[in-house]
């Protein structure tokens, strides 16, 4: 039987951490300039997310003055 896709982690990291330090911006004033919650950006920030809305994608892009493949990797697959 095949792994339930849902289950497996997922490869997507998030570098926020980075780009943040690199602006001197703090994860409350990133928050005020998107409009999303600083609950909504650390679940982000520590990988914990399981999606985000190209709107907010597009605000946070902006505010950070970077691209989506800025913020975002992948990790490679696993072998199996």
């Amino acid at each position: 039987m095949a792994p339930d896709p849902a289950e497996e982690p997922h490869r997507v990291v998030c570098h926020l951490d980075a780009l943040l330090a690199e602006r001197e911006m703090t994860l409350t004033d990133l928050a005020a300039r998107v409009g999303v919650t600083v609950v909504n950006l650390s679940i982000l920030k520590n990988n914990r997310a399981r999606a985000i809305r190209f709107s907010t994608l597009t605000r946070i892009c902006e505010a950070l003055d970077c691209l989506p493949g800025d913020l975002f990797t992948v990790t490679p697959a696993p072998d199996r």
